[in-house]
């Protein structure tokens, strides 16, 4: 399909500069790569050099739509257009205050900018000398997993998967400098693990075990040693009880044994033929 009829479904078909723009990008994925290789269709290639386009140029652009235009998930779609733009060598340059200002954290600004150059002094300082030289922190996967660490710590609300599609890299990549962050960075963005011990929460726990037992030991009462006494003494007076209950009842069957002991007499039924009832009925 051409360009300028999908850029004409796009409602991009008056802005010519965008149209030219995404034909060169096309015309360089062509020159330096298959884009069947990382899955990516002819049409869902045009779509994702439109999107490059307008995004450079800073154009408004319907990214639902181009979604839909391509055929694919939405999910699938951002993996594709940060696979083909990181083949073409186009970096996006994130911006801490821009970022703050688009997820409206704006109070975390100072601390991403402490994060990110902690982060840096202490990895270089993981690296031997001789690989040092070779470390790249001009990725806005390291902005953004900053900034998204720091909203955390401060729990702040961040689309995650928004800043991926914004930073342009995939949730791999940016999973795995977040590990990194938190490891060599703790101090700075760790938080308390998520899920806790079951004994620990308490949560409305404490309407469900309101037995008066607790609440004699909350209010100060008794111990559990205290307690557990008063159960053996309970216990050991019911025996008491019981066993005298037994002796009167023996030695009231010791003094009258014709009561104690009843005699059963077992009764025989008979069950008369109705001839024999019809004789009777007559002799009466």
């Amino acid at each position: 399909m051409d360009i300028s009829n999908i850029a004409r479904k796009l409602d991009l078909s008056n802005n010519n500069l965008v149209v030219r723009k995404a034909a060169e990008i096309r015309r360089l994925c062509d020159a330096q790569f298959d884009s069947s290789i990382i899955g990516v269709g002819e049409i869902c290639k045009t779509v994702i050099c439109l999107e490059i386009a307008a995004s450079r140029l800073q154009v408004i652009f319907d990214r639902p739509a181009a979604v839909k235009l391509s055929g694919m998930s939405e999910k699938a779609y951002t993996r594709s257009f940060n696979s083909l733009q990181n083949v073409i060598g186009f970096k996006i340059k994130l911006n801490i205050k821009e970022l703050a200002i688009q997820f409206g954290c704006v109070r975390i600004i100072k601390s991403v900018q402490t994060m990110l150059s902690s982060y840096k002094e202490r990895f270089l300082a993981s690296l031997p000398a001789s690989r040092r030289g070779n470390a790249d922190f001009t990725r806005p996967v390291f902005t953004a997993a900053a900034f998204f660490l720091c909203a955390k710590k401060q729990k702040l609300k961040v689309d995650k998967l928004r800043l991926i599609e914004v930073c342009g890299t995939s949730e791999s990549e940016f999973s795995c400098v977040s590990t990194s962050m938190t490891d060599l960075c703790f101090d700075c963005v760790g938080v308390s693990k998520e899920k806790k011990d079951a004994k620990d929460v308490k949560g409305n726990r404490e309407l469900l075990d309101v037995l008066p037992r607790k609440r004699r030991l909350e209010d100060g009462g008794y111990s559990s040693d205290d307690e557990s006494s008063c159960y053996k003494r309970h216990k050991k007076m019911e025996e008491a009880k019981y066993e005298d209950w037994k002796s009167t009842v023996v030695d009231s069957i010791k003094k009258n044994p014709e009561k104690g002991a009843k005699k059963v007499i077992q009764t025989s039924l008979s069950f008369l033929k109705k001839d024999e009832t019809k004789e009777l009925q007559v002799d009466s």
